[in-house]
């Protein structure tokens, strides 16, 4: 049981075990006994499910900041804070791909779970490969810096985009590409029916299916912007990996409230353009200056988030009285 104690990228492997135990005993929870029919998610529901799911990390952090120390614990709460608040952009997103793929409600949750296990792995790539590039070439970070700094200042001076999913180049070849049925066939993602030009049985993806593609290529568009703002609070691949996943699992709970709701967060994007902006800074002021202190970074962080969800409950009052 030796090996237990090893490091392994930094931190031993017996942290690394723990983990991963915690987050297949909450996989196992998800599809064994939640999602053990179909059916749709209700907002109260969905909030209940997301406050354990929070509290299951925030208890997570404690034993972070118990075992590695307290810096460790506030990079892990600032990370986790950070791609907590940039998944909301994520959700709008993915609310479209099942409007535009007519999926409905009771369908949804199964969608995402499974999206989960493509989005795990997806993201344990991007972060074994930014970790690596910034052990090798630590040059890169200002290369991270650089690019939230410019992704944050187009947030802010860019103004509202529409999103059309049937534009969407992968869609249009997805779906001259693929057999793909013209209805949906319950929970399966795909089916055995006839070829209309041969009679002969063939298999056919259904359209859940391509909305689950469609929504791991978007979840890998977003990591593109979440994965370099997590190793800009640190460069610590358990801390940036377990805050990261931490966020994702709580996201697919969450999605129902937030889709229903997401209208009341239109002044968000704003504070999170700002909080990329200041963690591209921060790389530039570690390496130029000193550390900043991550009491300080946490501080920061939370603040802007919590005054972009209060200026938009307060700006959308009257949308939701109405």
């Amino acid at each position: 049981m030796e090996f237990l104690n090893n490091d392994f990228l930094g931190t031993p492997a017996w942290f690394w075990l723990a983990f991963l135990s915690l987050v297949v005993v909450l996989l196992a929870f998800d599809l064994g006994i939640l999602n053990k029919q179909d059916r749709e998610l209700g907002v109260a529901e969905s909030l209940r499910l997301s406050v354990f799911y929070i509290a299951i990390a925030m208890a997570f952090g404690v034993w972070v900041w118990w075992s590695m120390g307290a810096e460790s614990g506030m990079e892990y709460f600032t990370g986790y804070a950070i791609e907590k608040a940039l998944s909301i952009d994520n959700v709008f997103v993915i609310s479209l791909i099942f409007t535009y793929f007519a999926i409905p409600a009771r369908y949804q949750y199964r969608a995402l779970l499974w999206g989960i296990l493509a989005v795990l792995v997806l993201r344990g790539i991007m972060i074994g490969v930014g970790a690596a590039l910034v052990e090798r070439y630590e040059w890169v970070l200002y290369f991270f810096g650089a690019f939230l700094i410019a992704t944050g200042i187009k947030m802010l001076v860019m103004g509202e985009s529409e999103t059309d999913v049937s534009k969407n180049p992968l869609v249009r070849f997805l779906s001259k590409r693929m057999r793909v049925s013209p209805e949906l066939h319950g929970s399966q993602f795909f089916v055995r029916q006839a070829d209309p030009q041969t009679g002969k049985l063939t298999l056919f993806a259904t359209p859940l299916f391509l909305a689950l593609v469609v929504i791991n290529i978007a979840d890998f568009i977003f990591a593109v912007d979440s994965v370099p703002a997590i190793f800009a609070i640190t460069t610590d691949t358990y801390i940036v990996f377990t805050a990261n996943i931490m966020a994702i699992l709580g996201l697919r709970a969450l999605y129902f409230a937030l889709a229903a709701m997401v209208h009341r967060f239109e002044y968000l994007k704003y504070a999170l353009a700002i909080v990329l902006v200041f963690i591209g800074a921060k790389i530039f002021w570690n390496q130029i200056v000193s550390k900043l202190d991550p009491a300080i970074s946490l501080g920061v962080t939370l603040s802007i988030i919590a005054a972009g969800v209060l200026v938009s409950l307060w700006k959308t009052r009257k949308a939701a009285a109405d």
